[in-house]
């Protein structure tokens, strides 16, 4: 399973693009996104979306691996972390019912 900056990095280089030119593609620093490939930063949604066109990616699936890999993060030290995922799951569901 690869994070969400492994992900990046592997179609980069696929494409033969150079860390620099998708810097300059997206409006940042070159180490910007050096430090997301490695995990050491975490994008900003826009920097995601900008990411996804930049390297001809699909916006939606690149946003589910930015967004899970967010949430990892943030509850893996849990140890009722699977339980958290799935009353999550459930809330979402009726936060959407209940707009």
């Amino acid at each position: 399973m690869n994070r969400f900056g492994d992900i990046i990095r592997k179609k980069r280089e696929g494409k033969g693009v150079l860390l620099r030119q998708l810097a300059a593609m997206i409006d940042v620093d070159a180490a910007i996104i050096s430090k997301i490939e490695r995990g050491e930063r975490k994008a900003r949604r826009e920097q995601v979306e900008r990411i996804a066109e930049a390297l001809d990616m699909d916006k939606k699936k690149l946003m589910i691996e930015y967004l899970s890999d967010n949430i990892a993060y943030e509850i893996i030290a849990e140890d009722s972390a699977m339980d958290v995922l799935k009353v999550a799951e459930d809330k979402v569901k009726y936060f959407r019912q209940n707009k």
